[in-house]
C-alpha cells in the first residue's frame, strides 16, 4: 500500500473519531449543571486568617488572573451562585498537590463552622482526576463557603474546584470514564505489536515506543482518574505520576523520532537540538512534575514553560524531515498533529491563560492513543521496509560471500573456501586430497596467447568439475592447478579417471591448439583418524612433493601415497611411489 494511501485513511478515521468524541464532553457539562463554581478568588500570604479575607477587599470575581505562585490561594462560593436547590455537602477539585484545605462555612449571623484537611485526607474517585472533601454542615442561614488552599501547585486545582450535592454529580459522567477505559484498552494492542516486532527485527525504535505506549497508558489511567475504579491512592501520588509520566513520554517521543527516521532526514544540528530537547523534558519537567513545597512558587508554570523546547523541536525536526523527503516523518506529522495541538491547549489551561472544563483533558486523551495507534501502523510499515532491506543486504552479502569463495574464471571453490571448510570436508569423509596441475601450461600462454590459456583452464575445471557426483569437491588454488577431495570408495581409480579425462575435454572444448594439454597428479589418501593430526597445508605440501616426482618422471602420471597410523614411529623407508602412463 503507497504512503499516501495510508495517510488518507489515517485522516479518514482521525475525523470520524474526532466527530464521534468531541460532542460527548458538551453534553456532558451541559446536561450535568449541578455543580458550583466560585464566585471569585484570592491570594495571600500564610499569616492572613480567615477573618483577614473576610474583611478584605483584594478579592477578583472575574474569571481571569488565577495563580498558583502564591503561598495561599482564597475560593468564595456565595450562595446566590450555588446552582440547584439541594444545600452543597461536598467540595471537589482537580489532584494536584497542596499542603492543607480549610473549609468555612459562614452564616448570615456571623457563626462560622469549619473542617480542616490535610492533603492525605483527600478522597479519590473515579469522576475524571478529581478529589472530594466533605464540607462543614450547610444551613438554611448559610450565605457563604470560603475555602482556604496553602501551598496550592497547580492553576486548575483553582479553576476546576466546584461545591456539589451528590459526588455521582461530579463533572464527568460515566460514559466519559468509559471512553477513558475504552482508550486505555486500545493502547494494549500496539504494545503487543511492538513486543511481536521486536522479537523479529531488534531495531531500538521499536523499544522507545513500547516504552512510549506503556508510559501512555500509565498517564491516561492516572491523569483522568480512572485509576481510582481500581485501586484508592492518595492525592498526591496521582498529582505526581500524570505529570512525570507526560514528561517521560515526550522525552521519549523525540528519542523515538531520532530513531525512526531515516538517517538522512535529519541534518545533524537539528539531530543534535532534538537529543538535546529530549534530555531537557525528561529532566526538567520531571523534576518540576514531582511538586516539592519548596518549588511550589514556580513548579507549576516551571513544568509548563519547560515544554516549550520540545514542542518548537518537535514541529521543526518535522518539517526538516519532510522536506528531506522522510515517509516515516510523514506518519509522524499525522500521528502528533492532534496530540501536539491539544497539548498547547492543556498548556493555555495550565498557565492560566483561559479557564476550561476539566473535560477538555479527553482530548489529550483521545489525541494519545490517536498518535500511538499511528505510529504502531507507521512502524509497520517502515519494520517491513527495513525487513526487505536487510533481506535484500543479507541475500546481498550472501552473494559477495559466494564470489569470495569462487574461482571466478572458473566457478570452482578456491583455495580461502576450501581451507576454511576443510576440517569440515574431512569429518564427512573426505579422505582423498588430489593435486592436479596442467603440464607445460606456460608455453599455452606464451605461444597462442592468454585466451587460449583461460580457456584451457575452464575446460580442466570442466573435467574435473564432478558433475552431480556430492562424493567429489573440485577447487583451483590458482594458475594451472587444481585439488580434488574425494571421498567414497575406489578413490584413486576415481581421481585417475578425472585426470585422463582432461586431455580429452580440452581438446574438444578449446580450438587453436596443435598439441595434447596433459596433466600431473600428486594423491594421498588418508587415513579417518590422521584428521585431527594434519592440515590442508600439510597435505597440500605432501601432495606437492607427489607431484613433483610425478613431474620428473615425465609428467602425464600419478604418483600416490596411502598414509598409516603407528603406534610407534616406523622405521625410515623409501617413499613408495606408482607411475601410470595416460
Amino acid at each position: 500500500m503507497q504512503i499516501g494511501r495510508v495517510l488518507s485513511l489515517i485522516a479518514i478515521a482521525m475525523a470520524v473519531l474526532a466527530a464521534w468524541l468531541v460532542p460527548a464532553p458538551a453534553l456532558a457539562s451541559s446536561d450535568r449543571q449541578t455543580s458550583s463554581a466560585p464566585s471569585c478568588h484570592a491570594a495571600s500570604d500564610l499569616n492572613t486568617s480567615l477573618a483577614d479575607m473576610m474583611k478584605s477587599r483584594d478579592w477578583t470575581c472575574a474569571d481571569s488572573d488565577r495563580r498558583a505562585s502564591d503561598p495561599v490561594a482564597w475560593l468564595r462560593f456565595d450562595r446566590a451562585a450555588w446552582i440547584g436547590e439541594e444545600r452543597p455537602r461536598y467540595f471537589y477539585t482537580r489532584n494536584a498537590r497542596h499542603s492543607a484545605i480549610t473549609l468555612a462555612a459562614i452564616d448570615t449571623g456571623g457563626a462560622v463552622r469549619m473542617r480542616a484537611y490535610r492533603e492525605d485526607d483527600g478522597r479519590t474517585f473515579a469522576a475524571g482526576p478529581v478529589f472530594a472533601l466533605a464540607l462543614p454542615e450547610i444551613t438554611e442561614q448559610t450565605k457563604t463557603l470560603m475555602v482556604r488552599i496553602e501551598r496550592p501547585h497547580s492553576i486548575p486545582l483553582l479553576t476546576e474546584a466546584r461545591l456539589t450535592n451528590n459526588l455521582d454529580n461530579a463533572e464527568w459522567s460515566q460514559l466519559d470514564m468509559m471512553l477513558i477505559a475504552l482508550v486505555v484498552g486500545m493502547l494494549v494492542l500496539p504494545l503487543l505489536f511492538d513486543i511481536s516486532f521486536f522479537v523479529v527485527l531488534r531495531e531500538r525504535f521499536i523499544m522507545i515506543h513500547a516504552a512510549m505506549v506503556v508510559s501512555m497508558m500509565i498517564y491516561v489511567l492516572f491523569a483522568s482518574g480512572l485509576i481510582s475504579a481500581f485501586v484508592t491512592l492518595p492525592v498526591a501520588v496521582l498529582a505526581i505520576v500524570a505529570p512525570l509520566v507526560w514528561a517521560l513520554g515526550m522525552g521519549l517521543s523525540l528519542f523515538f523520532f531520532t530513531a525512526f527516521v531515516e538517517r538522512d532526514a535529519q541534518s545533524r544540528v537539528m539531530r543534535r537540538l532534538t537529543l538535546a530537547a529530549a534530555w531537557w523534558t525528561l529532566i526538567v519537567p520531571s523534576f518540576f512534575a514531582l511538586q516539592l513545597h519548596a518549588t511550589q512558587a514556580f513548579d507549576d508554570r516551571g513544568y509548563f514553560l519547560a515544554f516549550l523546547p520540545a514542542m518548537a523541536i518537535i514541529p521543526a525536526s518535522l518539517a526538516e524531515a519532510i522536506y528531506r523527503g522522510s515517509q516515516a516523518a510523514r506518519f509522524l506529522a499525522v500521528a502528533w498533529l492532534p496530540i501536539l495541538l491539544a497539548a498547547f491547549e492543556r498548556f493555555a489551561r495550565g498557565v492560566g491563560l483561559y479557564t476550561g472544563p476539566s473535560t477538555l483533558d479527553q482530548l489529550i486523551y483521545m489525541a494519545a492513543a490517536f498518535e500511538v495507534i499511528v505510529i504502531s501502523v507507521a512502524i509497520a510499515y517502515r519494520f517491513l521496509n527495513l525487513r526487505r532491506e536487510r533481506d535484500a543486504a543479507l541475500m546481498e552479502a550472501e552473494t559477495h560471500e559466494r564470489l569470495s569463495e569462487r574461482d571466478p574464471l572458473t566457478g570452482l571453490m578456491n583455495r580461502r573456501a576450501v581451507e576454511d571448510r576443510f576440517d569440515s570436508l574431512r569429518a564427512q569423509g573426505f579422505d582423498t586430497f588430489a593435486l592436479i596441475d596442467l603440464d607445460r601450461f606456460k608455453q599455452i600462454n606464451d605461444r597462442f596467447g592468454h585466451q587460449v590459456g583461460d580457456q584451457t583452464l575452464i575446460s580442466c575445471a570442466n573435467a574435473i568439475r564432478g558433475g552431480e557426483d556430492r562424493d567429489e569437491v573440485a577447487v583451483r588454488l590458482g594458475g594451472e592447478e587444481f585439488v580434488v577431495l574425494l571421498r567414497g570408495e575406489n578413490t584413486l581409480a576415481r581421481a585417475e579417471k578425472l585426470r585422463q579425462a582432461i586431455p580429452l575435454r580440452i581438446a574438444r572444448e578449446v580450438e587453436g591448439l596443435d598439441r595434447v594439454v596433459t596433466a600431473s597428479m600428486g594423491l594421498i589418501e588418508i587415513p579417518h583418524d590422521a584428521s585431527a593430526m594434519m592440515d590442508f597445508a600439510q597435505l597440500y605440501a605432501r601432495a606437492d612433493k607427489l607431484l613433483y616426482e610425478a613431474k620428473a618422471t615425465g609428467r602425464n602420471r600419478t604418483t600416490y601415497e596411502r598414509l598409516k597410523l603407528f603406534n610407534t614411529p616406523p622405521a625410515p623407508r623409501p617413499r613408495a611411489a606408482t607411475g601410470k602412463a595416460a
